[in-house]
Order: structure tokens, then sequence, then C-alpha cells
């Protein structure tokens, strides 16, 4: 066997599943469990593969739309959050819908709605197309208007009382100077109580910016449509370590450990963290390693199930 230099390995944490991917998917086994297959769900209930195949595999039913879902059957909502139209067209067909929107996610659209109520035009920072921005949009879509940049806000033209609410998985930094441009833009502006941004985003991002700056390769573990995965490895990026996203452990590629003596692991919020122990095998298998966890939060908060899945203790 060819020798390798040994290489240490740097795992971020906090990295792997948030409070509210773990209720989503548990919603899902739930009734899985409960009632047995198919159990059908909108859009995939939090944004990595290797979950959906699972929950595929028990006898979930993954759809794009409603009109997927036989009438009457069980739908559940994902994680992200759905607009006002998608409730009133699962009532339409007499669904029964499980609602596993992220309570930090459904704190966003209550948002949306009360700053609607009082008149504002609402600046929603956040992503097009995302599902979660897609829900949060529907709650006021007369009054709302979305940005990703500092510099959509230049282009901004809106009179009246101006709030701004956000995606909950973007990045810290770049969302805080379109929080600036527009308070520079709207002096008046107002916004949430509390950050939108979700403690398990921001901590994971604190998380692999350390561990970057310690590393010289960084390898996040999430699918490529999940943001927030997406968000860790720009952000070690913008730091000067190179950083790939990965499915899983085969993915990486032989030529990024060329000359590289530390990697710096982490995973998103949707990805499950045995996919984080695969990639640490697979860095062994290429070599002796040290592995050492650096820490920078403890994360302690849990959501309640919903009531119709609710075990009897």
């Amino acid at each position: 066997m060819t020798d390798h230099p040994p290489r240490s390995v740097l795992l971020a944490s906090p990295r792997s599943f948030c409070a509210g991917v773990e209720r989503a998917i548990e919603i899902v086994e739930r009734l899985l469990d409960q009632r047995g297959g198919p159990i059908y769900v909108r859009k995939q209930i939090v944004h990595n593969i290797h979950v959906v195949r699972s929950l595929e595999a028990r006898g979930a039913v993954f759809v794009e739309e409603l009109s997927e879902v036989p009438p009457g059957a069980t739908a559940v909502f994902s994680a992200h959050g759905v607009s006002p139209a998608v409730r009133e067209e699962a009532g339409d067909r007499s669904l029964e819908v499980i609602d596993a929107t992220c309570p930090l996610v459904a704190k966003v659209h209550a948002e949306a709605r009360r700053f609607a109520d009082r008149g504002d035009t609402i600046v929603l920072i956040g992503h097009a197309g995302h599902e979660e921005v897609d829900g949060t949009l529907g709650e006021a879509p007369e009054r709302m208007v979305l940005v990703e940049t500092a510099a959509d806000v230049e282009a901004l033209e809106v009179t009246g009382p101006v709030s701004y609410l956000t995606q909950t998985t973007l990045a810290v930094d770049e969302t805080a100077e379109v929080v600036e441009a527009l308070r520079r833009k709207f002096p008046q502006l107002r916004g949430p109580g509390s950050d939108d941004i979700c403690y398990a985003t921001t901590n994971r991002q604190i998380a692999i910016r350390d561990v970057a700056a310690r590393s010289d390769l960084v390898l996040v573990v999430g699918s490529k449509n999940s943001s927030n995965s997406v968000r860790m490895v720009e952000l070690a990026a913008r730091g000067g370590t190179p950083a790939y996203l990965i499915d899983d452990a085969s993915e990486i590629d032989p030529a990024w450990l060329e000359g590289v003596s530390a990697v710096g692991v982490s995973a998103g919020a949707s990805a499950p963290p045995e996919l984080v122990d695969e990639v640490v095998a697979a860095l062994r298998e290429r070599g002796a390693v040290s592995v050492s966890t650096h820490t920078t939060a403890t994360e302690t908060i849990s959501f309640t199930m919903p009531s119709a899945v609710r075990r009897a203790d």
C-alpha cells in the first residue's frame, strides 16, 4: 500500500441535523409506523437525497404538487413551509394534512402576516425559487418584494412604511450587508424582533469558519439543493480555504487531498450524521488520520410534535 503523510481531520460542531429537521423526519417516520404507506409528502421533507431515499424505501411518496395526491389521503407539508394557497388546495382535495413546517419558518410566516396587516411593504431577503421563500411570499404576495443582494436593494422603488424578513438559511455576513443597504435606503426600516436566520444555520456557519481557518481543505456533507449546506461551503471558500459540497463519501475526489495535511469536515442541517462518519472512514482509507472535534456551540433546542403523530408517554 502506498504510504500517505499523516493527515488530521477537524470535525466542526455543531453539524448535521437540527431540531427542525429531526422533527420533520420523525413526523414522516411516525406516520409510516402508525399507518403504513403510502404517506404522501409535498416536496422533499428536507433537502437531502439520502433522507428522501430512506423514507421512500419505507413507503413515503414524494410529490411535487398536491394534485398528485389522491383525494382524502394523508399529505405532509415539508419543513420548508407552504403558502396559504397550498393549504387551501389541500382543503379543497379533502386531504388530511400533517404540517412538518419548521417552527422557525412558521415564525417568519407569522411575521409576514403581522407586517402586512399593519400596512408595510415587506422586503424578503432570500433566494428566488427556494421552497421556503415561495411559502413566505405566499403569505402576502401583494405586499412583499424579494431581494437577494445589496445591489437589488438599490433598484427598489417603495413608498410608505418598509419592513424586512429573511429566509432562515442564509449566510449571516452576506445578509447583514443587505440589511445595512436597506437601512441606508429606508432609515425607518423595521424588522423582526429576533433574527430570522435560524440558530442552527448560524451555529454551523460559525463552526465551519473556525475549522476552515485551521484546514487546508473543507468538505461539507449535504445535497446541492440544501441552502444552508451551500452557504457553509461558500463561507469557507470566502475565507480562502478550498471547499466542496458532497452528498456522501463516494464524491470525494482524491485529487483534492494532494498536499493536504488538515481536512475540515462538517455537514449541513439536513444531512444525516452517519454520512460524516462515512467521510471520516473514507479519509482513513486514504492514509493515517487523527480526528478531533472543534465545538463552538452546544445545541439543546427541541420542538414538540404535531398532535396527530404524538405518542402517548
